[in-house]
């Protein structure tokens, strides 16, 4: 990326007067961001006016009020930073086109957003503060900007959308496991149950599959839960090498686990050690629902110290309408939980043939507890589990 040169010099080979004119409208729009509050005020009543203008657009967007907020106070220092560097916004402008088309926003839904920005920055002024250079700079910047965004919304059909996100909380739960949180720079779409492919920097071109324990009804936070058997590899760096502060490389979500639209069928989970990351999330979707269906979720683990989560999974059920979680300990003490192997406890707690299954965690426990669930005579329809890689 060029960076700006010296006054009067061009950037990468624009007219010297060009890059006055940009140099300028830049001045414009960072005194009038200033004049009306601020990013964060002005980023309040601009989501304010695109509830009103285009209610559509938020609703497909990651987050809540809050977190929309924040991404677009982000959104609007990024712009004002980069207007003088035209490769980096044009960049920049295509990836948030490519982001805004995977959560499903078409362009006609972003034709009202240069008004309704005018409206936040305008309303926020002192009055007598508003100037009409001030609302050219703004409209013809954001002409520009939906011209690149909408180039940036026909891309996903030639090639994969890959998100970059900044890692914000690194917890070590145990000495090979970490509870990993990010937040992607833009929005990026999930469903409670998908997955992520991550590539980290150390090893370019190298994509592992994770989990997603997050909440996109609440927060635009992707969470991680990655075990590593090695200090080598995608796994052993997440875990053992990356801290607050750093980057990693996102996929699109995949996977086909969610919450049945059909209201009439309980669910009943089965995780064995990380498998509870995805099978989180379904719980957090029924709380944040307020869904009324039962749901029992049954985390499988070999001692004690292997219940990483379990304070947070707990608090999630008590939230949800109708959940339960029951921790089962194969090894050692179980302390208050039931011991032995899960599908035994699954057994033993009640009749399942009519619930919708969810399972997640190591290939040789996915394929047992199917096994020991078709016995138990629940339909193989009914059992969900995403392909073991």
């Amino acid at each position: 990326m060029a960076g700006i040169g010296r006054v009067g010099a061009a950037i990468d080979g624009m007219d010297p007067a060009d890059d006055a004119l940009l140099r300028e409208t830049q001045r414009l729009l960072s005194t009038s961001l200033t004049f009306a509050g601020g990013p964060g005020e002005v980023a309040e009543r601009f989501r304010a006016a695109l509830r009103q203008a285009q209610p559509t657009l938020l609703q497909a967007l990651p987050g809540n009020a809050q977190t929309q907020t924040d991404q677009l106070a982000r959104g609007l220092t990024w712009l004002v930073h980069n207007l003088d560097q035209p490769p980096s916004l044009v960049t920049g402008c295509g990836l948030l086109g490519a982001a805004l088309a995977e959560c499903g926003v078409r362009p006609y839904q972003l034709q009202l957003v240069g008004a309704a920005l005018a409206q936040a920055i305008r309303s926020g002024m002192p009055p007598g503060a508003w100037r009409e250079d001030f609302d050219v700079a703004w409209r013809s910047t954001w002409q520009h900007a939906y011209e690149w965004i909408v180039h940036g919304e026909t891309l996903t059909q030639y090639q994969p959308t890959v998100w970059t996100a900044v890692v914000v909380e690194h917890e070590l739960r145990r000495h090979d496991l970490a509870v990993i949180r990010l937040r992607p720079y833009l929005p990026m779409p999930f469903r409670p149950g998908q997955y992520v492919r991550v590539e980290v920097p150390e090893l370019p071109g190298v994509w592992r599959p994770y989990s997603l324990a997050g909440k996109p009804r609440r927060d635009d936070l992707i969470e991680l839960h990655v075990r590593a058997k090695t200090r080598s590899g995608v796994s052993g760096t997440l875990v053992y090498s990356t801290e607050v502060g750093d980057h990693v490389r996102l996929s699109r979500a995949e996977g086909n686990m969610g919450i049945p639209s059909e209201p009439d069928r309980n669910l009943l989970m089965i995780a064995g050690d990380t498998g509870v990351a995805p099978l989180k999330a379904l719980l957090a979707e029924l709380a944040d629902t307020g869904d009324p269906r039962s749901a029992v979720l049954f985390w499988g683990v070999r001692n004690l110290d292997e219940l990483y989560d379990i304070e947070e999974i707990a608090d999630i059920a008590r939230a949800a309408r109708r959940a339960t979680v029951v921790p089962v300990v194969s090894e050692g003490d179980p302390g208050p939980y039931a011991s032995g192997l899960v599908t035994d406890a699954v057994a033993a707690y009640g009749e399942w043939s009519g619930h919708e299954v969810y399972l997640a965690g190591p290939p040789l426990m996915l394929a047992a507890t199917s096994a020991a669930l078709r016995l138990l005579g629940v339909a193989p329809d009914h059992i969900h589990h995403d392909a073991p890689e």
